[in-house]
């Protein structure tokens, strides 16, 4: 529930902060005071377009903040915490800035959110109502998602399935036809696979083996070089010619520190590490010897390794940079040929899940018609009541469930399902088209409610609407900005008193001109207009008990301390007194 909202800078409404509460309040104020800039406000809060226009001339930006009470709203907390934002003291700000030169910007408990953000945050709280309303109420598709408000969770259940049977069809189509008409291409792919496989295979690499098989065709290409170096360092470590050697070297080195060993040891540890030395040469040469002897010519073996060195690279250049990337291109390539080889396998079974989710979702259409139909009944049945309240007493509305009959289909296909052995165009949401007809009076025929009704009388059917669905309890607060244009008299009485009933279930907020509606208000808030010739300024007044006779005077008379006037204010809030008194205990304010 909306707890307060503020607003500045925004339209003629340079600073001011509209407490709410329970119940039904009421906004009233002189034609251009800026009454529906607090609808304007709410619009921004819901994420709906910032005009830059509509920002107070001379002020950089115009402000929104709407405090809500998170306490009774299922899922909202949980809504503002993925947006980022915090819930304190079971309260969450939502904010929103129109800059005068620029772009807007949007909070939601305290955390900077994109305005889409906001819009899916605060949507559910608030129904906003105005005579553009009138003419969503006109779209079938308003008109469907209405039926299926009234018809609760039996419904919606069916329709959650519907959609997500219809969802899983649509994409197995999609794939079946794609998979069908690309059936030439994944031919051609596959006997590239082959072709390739089959090169692999021929080869039959080892991981690896490419850059061992580099390695050895290096040294048997430069065998003679390596023996002649091999040799060479051997000669240097031990010489077979009594030359003088690495080894016969360090051992004179050793034996002459040896021999001073007893006058000094330092040079006794350098003598040990001269005979560790020593050790180690030893097995030096004898490891380059055997290196020396294993360096023989092999030029078969040469040209065996290059012949296998060109058939492994000729599968690099196609495959993979190395032989490691060839069998993993391989090894892939293998399971998408396996893939590419089952199409006909593919296509059977896309076809019988097609078959299948078709055959699901005319079982479902079927009984989703069924409940609309019988939902369709009682709504119509709720909304003639509230009409016969709402000084219409000979108009009825009903609702047609419809469906339309397409040409049966050689392949079953695109938006139509068999439904009890008829073929009906079909969507996400169903096969049926809903419409409702009103007749205005006893004995007119029923009609579409766009060639049938008055503004007047749409303004009522759109009040009965929401009366009749209140019970579903779909959001928290309405709000109707004028739905009762075109309405006085009684009519406008009795429009007052179905919105003090809506009030009983749910928080009601109206903009009106008419003071037989205002009587009805838990609160009464005017909005003043001020100007000092150059600037108007607009102000939110909450009106005290006393002065609400005043205030319902000056919009019965259009001037103030009009005595008939204040007579009949004092009888119209004396008529409502027992509505507005019948209100939950708490509910009440003045």
């Amino acid at each position: 529930m909306l707890e307060e909202l503020r607003i500045s800078h925004l339209g003629v409404i340079e600073s001011s902060t509209l407490e709410l509460g329970p119940g039904l309040t009421v906004i009233t104020g002189e034609t251009g005071a800026g009454k529906t800039m607090v609808v304007t406000a709410l619009g921004l809060l819901l994420g709906g377009r910032g005009d830059s226009g509509a920002v107070r001339s001379g002020a950089r930006q115009a402000r929104v903040e709407g405090v809500v009470a998170s306490g009774s709203l299922p899922g909202f907390r949980e809504a503002v915490e993925e947006s980022g934002g915090e819930v304190e003291d079971g309260q969450v700000v939502l904010a929103r800035n129109v800059a005068a030169q620029g772009r807007s910007r949007a909070w939601v408990g305290g955390a900077a959110v994109p305005v889409t953000t906001l819009a899916e945050v605060a949507e559910p709280l608030v129904a906003v109502h105005g005579q553009s309303d009138q003419h969503r109420l006109l779209r079938p598709g308003a008109q469907r998602a209405s039926l299926d408000r009234f018809g609760g969770d039996p419904l919606a259940a069916t329709a959650a399935t519907y959609a997500e049977a219809w969802a899983e069809l649509v994409a197995t189509e999609r794939t079946l036809v794609e998979v069908v008409g690309s059936a030439r291409e994944r031919a051609r792919e596959a006997d590239q696979l082959r072709f390739g496989l089959g090169e692999v295979e021929a080869v039959d690499p080892r991981p690896g083996e490419d850059a061992e098989l580099a390695a050895e065709e290096t040294r048997l290409g430069f065998a003679d070089t390596l023996r002649t170096a091999a040799e060479t360092a051997r000669e240097a470590l031990s010489s077979e010619d009594g030359a003088v050697d690495a080894m016969a070297t360090t051992s004179a080195a050793r034996q002459a520190l040896e021999g001073v060993r007893d006058h000094d040891a330092a040079a006794g540890e350098l003598a040990d590490r001269l005979a560790e030395l020593g050790h180690l040469l030893v097995d030096v040469a004898g490891d380059v010897a055997s290196y020396a002897a294993s360096l023989d010519t092999d030029p078969a073996r040469l040209a065996a390794v290059s012949e296998r060195r060109a058939a492994l690279t000729a599968l690099t250049r196609k495959y993979g940079e190395t032989i490691d990337e060839v069998l993993a291109w391989a090894q892939d390539g293998a399971k998408r040929l396996l893939d590419l080889e089952d199409t006909d396998g593919r296509i059977s079974e896309l076809e019988e899940r097609r078959d299948r989710l078709r055959a699901e979702l005319g079982r479902l259409a079927s009984t989703l018609s069924a409940q609309r139909t019988e939902a369709a009944r009682r709504l119509g049945t709720a909304v003639s009541d509230e009409l016969t309240s709402l000084a219409m007493p000979h108009a009825t509305v009903t609702i047609a469930v419809r469906q339309q009959e397409t040409p049966a289909p050689e392949t079953p296909a695109g938006p139509q399902l068999l439904v009890d052995g008829r073929w009906l165009r079909a969507s996400v949401h169903g096969v049926d088209d809903v419409e409702f007809l009103l007749a205005a009076n006893s004995g007119a025929d029923a009609r579409p409610l766009h060639k049938g009704a008055s503004g007047g009388e749409l303004s009522r059917v759109m009040l009965a609407l929401e009366v009749s669905l209140a019970e579903t309890g779909s959001v928290p607060t309405f709000v109707f900005d004028e739905v009762d244009a075109g309405v006085g008299g009684k009519a406008a009485i009795e429009v007052g008193r179905r919105l003090a009933a809506l009030a009983r279930t749910s928080q009601v907020l109206v903009v009106t001109h008419l003071p037989q509606v205002a009587a009805y208000a838990d609160r009464h808030v005017v909005v003043h207009k001020s100007s000092d010739g150059s600037v108007t300024t607009s102000g939110l007044v909450s009106l005290a008990e006393e002065d609400r006779e005043r205030e319902l005077s000056r919009m019965l008379a259009g001037i103030d301390d009009s005595d008939t006037a204040r007579a009949h204010a004092r009888e119209l809030l004396e008529t409502a007194a027992p509505e507005r008194a019948c209100l939950p205990e708490g509910r009440r304010r003045g």
